[in-house]
């Protein structure tokens, strides 16, 4: 049995290469959510005016690895406290935002939030909805990070959040 979530947390290129590397998470889609335009491009999330995230639908096995400790790991690789950006990634369509197809993982998402809140000195601005809509990205959006590792931006920005998850997993082992 196989669950979903899905989490927007800046640019979908790093959401996706960190949960592709945690255990238990059995596929990472990148795409579209929280917003009201219908089938956007990457283009129309771009102007900012179509309401959807970057977002990646993370398929997972609950009894490898908990909704909690996805959350944790969310949580920990990315900036939970600024608004509708991450680094140099501004817009709407980066901001943070748990989207949920299964009522039942609410409280789950309450408690781990209220637990980072109580760690952190600013207020965490994450969003959290019940899933209504994912359009997944196009193909040249999947597996970004695997095929242009060497670029720049990969190397600034996506490598740092490796950097952090391999930090989570080995102060929080299973």
């Amino acid at each position: 049995m196989t669950k979903t979530i899905v989490l927007g947390g800046g640019c979908f290129w790093c959401t996706e290469a960190v949960f592709k590397r945690v255990d238990g998470v059995v596929d990472v889609i990148p795409g579209y959510a929280g917003g009201d335009t219908p089938h956007p491009s990457y283009e129309d999330v771009a102007t900012g005016t179509t309401g959807h995230a970057e977002v990646v639908q993370v398929t997972y096995n609950p009894e490898v690895v908990t909704l909690e400790r996805l959350l944790r790991i969310f949580f920990a690789t990315h900036n939970p406290t600024t608004l509708n950006m991450q680094g140099s990634d501004i817009g709407t369509e980066y901001r943070s935002i748990i989207l949920y197809d299964d009522a039942t993982d609410v409280p789950t998402i309450r408690v781990v939030m209220q637990n980072m809140q109580a760690k952190i000195r600013d207020d965490i601005v994450t969003q959290v909805r019940p899933l209504e809509a994912f359009y997944e990205a196009e193909d040249y959006h999947h597996n970004y990070y695997e095929q242009n590792a060497a670029v720049p931006y990969c190397q600034m920005v996506i490598d740092p959040k490796l950097d952090r998850l391999h930090a989570y997993v080995r102060d929080n082992p299973v």
